[in-house]
């Protein structure tokens, strides 16, 4: 990790685990603070500006799936999931409301960090970015997307998208009347991570979509579905 120390936020019902993960972010210079269900957790994402929260699928109370939703209305802060049902579904249901990995329980100290650090480094830097720096403001038809101020509007009506669907709108964006892959995509905003496949990019295109169909139907109608290729946002005649 950096020099710069990470703010760290864990959500864990299981005391034990909260202390594991402690040890071991600590390790790594880590500040990390816990806390033990959704309701005791969610107030502190959102008044604390944390590099990343971990968080606990099946918390008491409020769900771990719930606390993510939530956090996603207002934050784009990094989300691991905890979680000891590696099934499938769970995994789409964390990925549909913005979770961004997850690690399985019981998972080895190694692998906690190496998420973490892989996570944090992604963070900090947009993977895309690193090879193409974008620095103006993209001014479409019926889109404006801010890269400063991380902001896009819609019928100049604010638009509020997680991080990687912010990403993922801006590369499409950035080089409009391309045809892109879901493999290419995986590669350049997920950075080939594992877990992520051609179902998690067609899940954050469909929120993306949804999300500026409410506000501007013109807008969410540039993001075109290729079939059997991939996707294009496309907005000239």
């Amino acid at each position: 990790m950096s020099d710069e120390r990470k703010h760290i936020l864990v959500i864990d019902g299981d005391k034990r685990s909260r202390s594991l993960i402690r040890m071991y972010l600590e390790k790594e210079r880590c500040i990390v603070e816990e806390a033990e269900d959704g309701e005791t957790g969610l107030p502190l994402v959102i008044q604390k500006n944390f590099d990343l929260v971990i968080l606990e699928l099946t918390l008491s109370g409020i769900s771990g799936i719930e606390v993510c939703s939530l956090l996603r209305q207002i934050k784009s802060t990094p989300v691991i999931m905890l979680t000891a049902e590696g099934d499938e579904e769970n995994r789409l249901k964390g990925f549909q409301v913005g979770v961004d990995d997850y690690i399985l329980k019981p998972y080895s100290p190694r692998e906690m960090t190496h998420r973490v650090k892989a996570l944090l480094r992604r963070a900090a830097s947009n993977s895309y970015l690193s090879i193409e720096k974008k620095t103006n403001n993209l001014v479409l038809p019926h889109l404006v997307i801010e890269w400063d101020a991380h902001r896009i509007r819609a019928a100049g009506q604010e638009v509020y998208l997680t991080r990687k669907e912010y990403d993922l709108l801006y590369y499409l964006a950035s080089r409009s009347d391309k045809i892109f892959s879901r493999d290419e995509l995986i590669k350049v905003i997920w950075n080939n991570e594992k877990g992520i496949d051609a179902r998690t990019v067609d899940m954050n295109i469909k929120r993306i979509r949804d999300k500026l169909n409410k506000v501007s139907p013109e807008a969410a109608s540039m993001i075109k579905t290729i079939w059997g290729v991939g996707y294009i946002l496309k907005f000239s005649s």
